[in-house]
This record gives C-alpha cells, structure tokens and sequence, in this order.
C-alpha cells in the first residue's frame, strides 16, 4: 500500500498539472462514476484542486462534486500530455480525467466514487480518520489517545492502523519503531506516552523531507538526510528490506516476521529493539 508521503507528492503533482482547468474528457471502468457522469456530466467542469487526505486522494471539481480515490496495494495516478504513450496497459485503467494540456491516468485503482459535500462529510474513512502526519497542523495529543483505546492492539498493528494516526504505511512502521528503539510486538499498553510521542513526532519528521524531495524513494538511512547512487531500495532504509543483513547500529542480523491479522511483514533488530 503507497505511504502517505507517496499519496501527497501524487496529489501534489496532479494539482500542479489540472488545476484550474476544465475537464474535456472523462472515462472510467467503473459503472457508479459513469453514471454519475451521465447524470451531472464531469466533462466541462473545472478542477478546483487536488489534495490528500492520508492515504485518500481527493479531486475537487466546480459544482461541489469531489473524488475520492484509495490507491490500496497496486493503484497509482499517471499524469501524461495529450497523446503521450502510457507507461502502463490500456487494461489497467480505471479512470481518465483529461484537459487540454495533461490526462490524468488512473491505473488499476480500487476504490473510487464520487461525492458531494454532505456525502464527503459523512464518508466513514474520512470521519473516523485519525490526525494526519502530514497534515498542516497535526494533534499529537489526539493520536495519543486514540493509541490509548485500544491497549492490547501491538504497537506496530496500531501504527497502521489509519483511525489511529494517519499516513504511515508498513515501510515506515518499521523504520520509526527502530529509529525510536520500540520494539514492534509489545501491545500499546507497555509503551509509554514519552515512547508514543518520539514515533509520532519521528514519523512527522521522516515524512515530511520525503515529501519535500521529489524522487519517490522512501529514505530513513542516514537521519532524514537523503542518500544518491543507491540503487537498492535497502540501502536507503535501516530494517526494511534489510532480512539476515546487519543492524546498521549494532551488526545483529535483522528478523523478520510477518504479523497481525493481514500478515504485514515487520522488519526489526531484536538486540535494539528489546523493548
């Protein structure tokens, strides 16, 4: 599943491509968008901005129509010129949102639907959703709170969890627990508050300067600072990825096991993150 930091450079990108322009051709996969289209047609509609909301993305169009998409495992937004080869099979498309000067592409997308405002209020994901790491503002103390509802959760299933605390996917559940010494199966219960506000600030932290690069690579290696001329996704990363090769502070071989009810794999160094 995309990080959120993935999700906002996209939303970012398709922000800086469409908005302010109307829509001069609309396609989709899916019959719900389609005839919503038929309806209250998409095509002559301006694209008022593009923004993420965790791991959601929302397309804003005049006439208070919005579109949700959720990129789950595999889906993932293209942006091309008008005519331009796609790097992707016609098969894969889900939706096509195009202006005179760029198509967005959307490729092999799972959840999409349109809404209007009441509609986008009540969205249960979005109402339920815990604050944003990449929000503007971000309520620490929320999240500490909502971590504290549900004590015997484990630490990392609980940092998934995007009721919780929002954005964070499994690469950086693995990376924040070790930068912060935590060890990813004690239920939330044995981790403290001052141990609960280091991952969430680390993680705020992290995900912003991937944000502001704009390669997709996620880096955690070396601080924040980014890394070049690294090819293997691994080197840019403390444990994940990293099974059987050395813990970058200690030399003990990093475990690995998957856990929870999906069987999310979890990267981790036992020597230093005992507890």
């Amino acid at each position: 599943m995309p990080e959120g930091d993935t999700i906002f450079r996209a939303a970012r990108t398709l922000h800086r491509a469409l908005a302010g322009h109307d829509v001069v051709r609309f396609e989709s996969v899916f019959p719900a968008l389609t005839r919503i289209h038929e309806d209250a047609p998409i095509t002559g509609r301006r694209i008022e901005r593009v923004s993420a909301a965790g791991k959601h993305l929302l397309m804003a169009f005049s006439g208070d129509l919005v579109l949700r998409t959720h990129m789950r495992m595999n889906g993932s937004w293209h942006i091309y010129r008008p005519g331009e080869a796609w790097r992707r099979p016609r098969h894969d498309m889900r939706i096509v949102i195009a202006t005179t000067a760029f198509e967005a592409v959307g490729f092999n997308i799972p959840v999409a639907e349109f809404l209007e405002p009441r509609a986008l209020a009540r969205q249960e994901d979005l109402r339920r959703m815990g604050p944003d790491l990449l929000g503007e503002t971000f309520d620490a103390a929320e999240a500490i709170r909502r971590f504290r509802e549900r004590p015997q959760l484990s630490i990392a299933d609980a940092f998934l969890n995007q009721r919780i605390v929002a954005g964070a996917g499994n690469v950086y559940k693995s990376e924040v627990l070790f930068l912060c010494a935590v060890n990813p199966f004690v239920p939330v219960a044995d981790v403290t508050d001052a141990q609960l506000a280091a991952l969430l600030s680390t993680a705020r932290r992290h995900l912003q300067a991937n944000v502001i690069d704009p390669t997709s690579a996620i880096v955690t290696y070396r601080g924040y600072r980014r890394t070049t001329g690294r090819a293997d996704p691994s080197e840019r990363l403390y444990v994940y990825g990293r099974a059987g090769k050395p813990c970058r502070k200690c030399g003990t071989p990093i475990e690995l096991r998957a856990q929870g009810a999906h069987a999310r794999l979890t990267y981790w160094c036992p020597r230093c993150q005992q507890v």
